[in-house]
C-alpha cells in the first residue's frame, strides 16, 4: 500500500512539473487516470480540473508577485474559457461516457499530431 501511494505521489509530482513547463501535464494525467487506473472519463475530468486549478492557482500567485500578469490581455481568454467550460459541462451531461471517451481520444490525437508538427517546423 505504501509503495503504491509513493508511486502515485511521484507520478503526481512529475505531472505537476510537466504542467509547469507547459508540456501538458493535465493531458498526461487524463491518460494516466483513464488508461492505467481505469477511472471513468467523467471522474478523471473532475480530478484533472482539481489538478489544473491547483497548478494555475500557484502560477497565478507567482506571476502576481512578479507583476507579470496583464489583465487586459487575459480578460478575453478568461471570459471565453468560462463560457466554453459551462457549455462543455452541459454537453458532457448529455452525451454517453463512451462517446465522451472517444472524443477525448480524438482531441489527444489531434493535439499530439499538432505538437509533433509544430516541433518539426520549429526545428527547421
Amino acid at each position: 500500500m505504501l509503495s503504491q501511494n509513493l508511486i502515485y505521489s511521484l507520478i503526481g509530482l512529475i505531472l505537476g512539473y510537466l504542467a509547469g513547463l507547459g508540456v501538458g501535464g493535465g493531458s498526461l494525467l487524463m491518460l494516466w487516470l483513464t488508461v492505467f487506473l481505469s477511472i471513468g472519463t467523467r471522474d478523471a475530468q473532475i480530478i484533472n480540473l482539481l489538478f489544473f486549478l491547483s497548478c494555475a492557482g500557484s502560477v497565478t500567485l507567482i506571476r502576481l508577485k512578479k507583476g507579470t500578469l496583464q489583465f487586459r490581455v487575459l480578460l478575453p481568454g478568461i471570459v471565453a474559457g468560462c463560457l466554453f467550460a459551462i457549455a462543455a459541462s452541459m454537453v458532457g451531461k448529455i452525451i454517453s461516457q463512451e462517446l465522451l471517451r472517444k472524443l477525448l481520444g480524438i482531441v489527444f490525437l489531434i493535439t499530439g499530431v499538432r505538437e509533433l508538427l509544430y516541433r518539426l517546423r520549429k526545428a527547421k
